[in-house]
């Protein structure tokens, strides 16, 4: 059964807006706080179970917090929950010095008799690493982002040393440890809440009925309609300003940039780029845009018989003009991708010879590889505009335009979500895209491209490449910088000549909400807490 059945069943006992499918009392929530609106609902209020969409990128700096977090300015890790760190020379121990008096929050659902303590941070983990876990199968088992980064193994235990300090022990050194457990997939879980589920033979509301120290607590839930936030008044960085925020996840009615400019949400998640110059013409609505750690890209099947074959691979990449998709899909919010990691990246190596459009090279390869009588392929196309696809369906229509020119005729099969876990053997293209948790090379390359990450199910392509994985941990253990940054450009060749997927654009994050709304913070990664937000009219 598909997760998002089994989070309909396990939330219905959480309490409903009255009316089912009524629309949101908006007059009544700008009191008190505001509507957010341009995401789609969750499969799952756990971010530890996914690697993308809303829990991941918005909910979760709500309701959750980390050890560490990410610095937007300088994509390093700093302190959170944990105060401090220290670690030992051979850089396989890590000793985390917890915050004192972190208060849980009291939900309709849970009650909290105690503060955050190492306890919570070893659960937290333990879930993930050991198989034999009461919790580890709740939910299903799988951890995507941490199974694609191979966290597993990389971690061998987590041990409490005392009520604030844990430890945590690597089977080597890995240079991104910090910045792994500073994501918004890293969050830390109450001990004393799932034992007490636990008791009660109910594990999966873990996963459905969320309990973290976060800014806000979830009061509400209706399946594709609305979720509501109310203020955690204990949260240790101080209150939230605002009491309440609403998510509309429905598809009822308008648009979402209807809603905005109705006001009947405040604020609009990654506008379509065809939709800035509205937005921008509005005295009352505020435009946020920074450049993101992301990128779009068409993930090439492998398995597939024809798609095996490098030349008809790179026949892919040089038939799809970038260019166009960016002035078509974009307006201005996008750059080319020369490469799988993003300009903002330290490591970004710009190769403009390999990734180009070349339509008479796409015919030669083509014509070389015996396909010049034509070839038929499918593509995956999830419709929900993201930061690194502002249109999907349009980015796909121009793609399958250039493929046409080149005697491929191209299926598009649509859907509102792709799941990249899910194997579907009728596939031969995704496009797809991936927004970084961290600013660390290997948050890009490792989750979308090792063997690893194939084993995980996040691995679309089906690709493995020894070598690539050689380079890629290699560049965890080295102690230099500029050593790391020599092994990641010898690790982009790779991928420029085997194009396991064909790198198309870099999105903006980009946010639009009303000009009484001020305090949000921005991040090159996700949305940041809501704590500071406030109305200022």
């Amino acid at each position: 059964m598909k997760a998002f059945i089994q989070l309909t069943l396990s939330l219905f006992g959480i309490g409903l807006l009255t009316g089912c499918g009524e629309d949101i009392d908006h007059n009544k929530v700008r009191q008190s706080g505001f509507v957010y609106c341009g995401q789609g609902g969750p499969e799952t209020f756990n971010p530890q179970l996914t690697d993308s969409g809303i829990t991941h990128e918005t909910l979760s700096p709500q309701i959750f917090d980390a050890l560490l977090t990410i610095d937007p300015e300088s994509y390093e890790p700093i302190a959170n929950l944990a105060a401090s760190w220290e670690v030992n020379d051979s850089g396989t121990e890590y000793i985390f010095t917890l915050r004192e008096d972190v208060a849980f929050q009291t939900t309709p659902w849970f009650t909290p008799t105690r503060t955050l303590n190492a306890d919570d941070v070893v659960f937290s983990f333990r879930r993930i690493l050991e198989s034999l876990h009461p919790f580890h199968y709740v939910g299903g088992g799988i951890y995507p982002w941490f199974n694609a980064n191979g966290f597993q193994g990389l971690v061998i235990d987590v041990v409490a040393l005392s009520n604030n300090q844990v430890k945590f022990i690597l089977s080597r050194p890995d240079n991104s440890f910090l910045s792994s457990i500073a994501t918004s997939h890293a969050v830390i879980h109450s001990k004393e809440y799932a034992s007490q589920l636990e008791l009660a033979d109910d594990k999966s509301k873990l996963d459905s009925h969320p309990v973290g120290t976060g800014p806000f607590y979830m009061e509400e839930y209706h399946f594709n309609d609305v979720i509501r936030l109310k203020r955690h008044p204990n949260y240790w960085k101080g209150a939230a300003n605002m009491e309440q925020v609403v998510f509309d996840i429905s598809n009822r009615g308008t648009g979402t940039l209807a809603k905005l400019l109705r006001k009947e949400c405040d604020v609009l998640h990654a506008p379509l780029s065809s939709q800035l110059p509205v937005i921008e013409s509005r005295s009352d609505v505020s435009l946020t845009s920074i450049p993101a750690m992301n990128i779009s890209f068409v993930a090439v099947n492998t398995s597939h018989p024809a798609l095996n074959d490098l030349r008809v691979r790179k026949a892919l990449n040089y038939a799809i003009n970038r260019q166009n998709i960016l002035d078509s899909v974009y307006y201005g919010t996008g750059t080319q991708a020369y490469s799988v990691l993003p300009p903002s990246s330290w490591a970004y190596q710009k190769d403009s010879t390999q990734i180009r459009y070349d339509r008479n090279y796409a015919l030669a390869l083509l014509k070389e590889a015996g396909y010049s009588q034509g070839l038929e392929l499918t593509m995956s196309v999830s419709l929900e505009p993201r930061p690194y696809n502002p249109s999907p369906r349009k980015t796909a229509e121009l793609i399958q335009a250039n493929l046409a020119d080149v005697g491929i005729t191209l299926k598009l099969l649509t859907d509102d979500r792709y799941d990249r876990t899910e194997d579907d053997a009728r596939v031969d293209l995704y496009l797809t895209g991936w927004i970084a948790s961290t600013g660390d090379p290997d948050s890009f390359l490792r989750p979308l491209l090792s063997c690893d990450s194939k084993r995980a199910g996040l691995n679309v392509s089906s690709w493995c490449h020894p070598d690539f994985d050689f380079l890629l941990d290699l560049a965890l253990e080295v102690d230099k910088k500029r050593y790391r940054l020599n092994l990641y450009r010898q690790a982009q060749n790779i991928l420029n000549e085997q194009f396991p997927i064909i790198p198309l654009n870099h999105g903006m994050q980009i946010q639009a909400h009303h000009h009484s709304l001020i305090g949000f913070k921005v991040s090159p990664f996700n949305a940041q807490p809501f704590d500071k937000v406030e109305r200022i009219n």
